[in-house]
């Protein structure tokens, strides 16, 4: 498959590894790389950036492959070293940047002057308007569907991307539930230049977490996610346990909800624990709505090579067959 993505990021299918905390480390990105797609380091997952430079170089070490790393923008608790993050990322080589939270304006001539190639990760149409007009070479449009931050609009990607390849000029991926090879198909039918998957790659053979933790999601219908943080206008979807639950009932009390109150349930460290050890209602962790379509655990190089040929099929059989019909 030949996108306009392919071939600004030198990779051979039109499919990228979501930037996931606690997940993008550089055995998932080499593994995603390696199969053809293009993965992705997380930059915070890293406590400093000393430590991102030598995850950075590790994966090189893995892969020969094209591979990028995501730079997720975010207000915190504890301030974030972000531009000693971003010169670690120019520092090491690599040539692809992912952003994501904020706008990435500060950040874009220090990329730029290093020849990277930027991607922004958008929930809206006007989000993507502004990337592209700031100089962004890409984006990621991000439906509800997605796990993690969806936005507040609340606008699939049924609407999402036909208003994007309207609009756009630049090239753009499509991100939330996508995890076989129709929705690839339909993606790129919809005017998208590839597609971004990350709950999808946590369920590989490579993904850096517990076995517990995949094979939840493997026996997981579309309807164990929910969305947390509604109350304070900072949604989240994340996969369904007790916690989750227990977040959305606080949520729901009257009166106005503050973070301090469901803070101990959410905090990061815990996810971090659950990934490690299977203890499936320690924390909670990101899930989209594609686990209702996840039934196995493939490698990288299996389940990219099947949803290629299988996009491909439905590509050159079933819709020329329509069409000539």
């Amino acid at each position: 498959m030949r996108t306009r993505i392919t071939e600004m990021l030198g990779i051979e299918h039109p499919i990228i590894q979501g930037g996931m905390q606690w997940v993008g480390l550089a055995e998932m990105a080499a593994a995603v790389s390696n199969a053809g797609g293009l993965g992705i380091v997380t930059a915070l997952t890293q406590p400093t950036p000393e430590d991102l430079a030598k995850e950075i170089k590790r994966c090189g070490e893995m892969t020969d492959k094209p591979f990028a790393v995501n730079l997720t923008i975010l207000p915190t608790i504890k301030p974030v070293p972000y531009e000693e993050f971003a010169q670690a990322i120019i520092d090491s080589g690599v040539k692809i940047v992912e952003t994501a939270g904020r706008n990435p304006e500060p950040f874009l001539p220090g990329f730029k002057a290093a020849g990277i190639k930027v991607i922004h990760k958008c929930t809206s149409i006007r989000h993507s308007l502004k990337a592209e007009k700031i100089g962004c070479d890409a984006v990621s449009v991000d439906g509800f569907e997605c796990a993690g931050h969806p936005g507040e609009d609340d606008v699939t990607n049924l609407i999402l991307l036909p208003i994007a390849a309207r609009r756009l000029k630049i090239p753009f991926i499509a991100s939330g539930g996508f995890g076989d090879g129709r929705g690839l198909a339909a993606a790129l039918a919809m005017g998208a230049d590839g597609i971004n998957m990350g709950t999808r790659f946590m369920v590989t053979k490579e993904a850096p977490i517990h076995e517990n933790v995949k094979q939840r999601m493997v026996e997981a219908s579309e309807l164990d996610t929910a969305l947390i943080y509604r109350s304070l206008r900072n949604t989240a979807r994340v996969f369904k346990n007790s916690i989750a639950d227990r977040v959305k009932e606080i949520e729901s009390q009257p009166g106005e909800t503050k973070f301090e109150d469901i803070q101990p349930l959410v905090q990061g460290v815990k996810g971090r624990e659950l990934f490690e050890d299977g203890d499936l209602e320690k924390g909670i962790w990101s899930a989209g709505m594609i686990v209702g379509l996840i039934d196995d655990i493939p490698s990288c190089e299996e389940l990219l090579f099947r949803m290629v040929n299988e996009a491909e099929e439905i590509i050159s059989e079933r819709l020329a067959k329509i069409v000539g019909a």
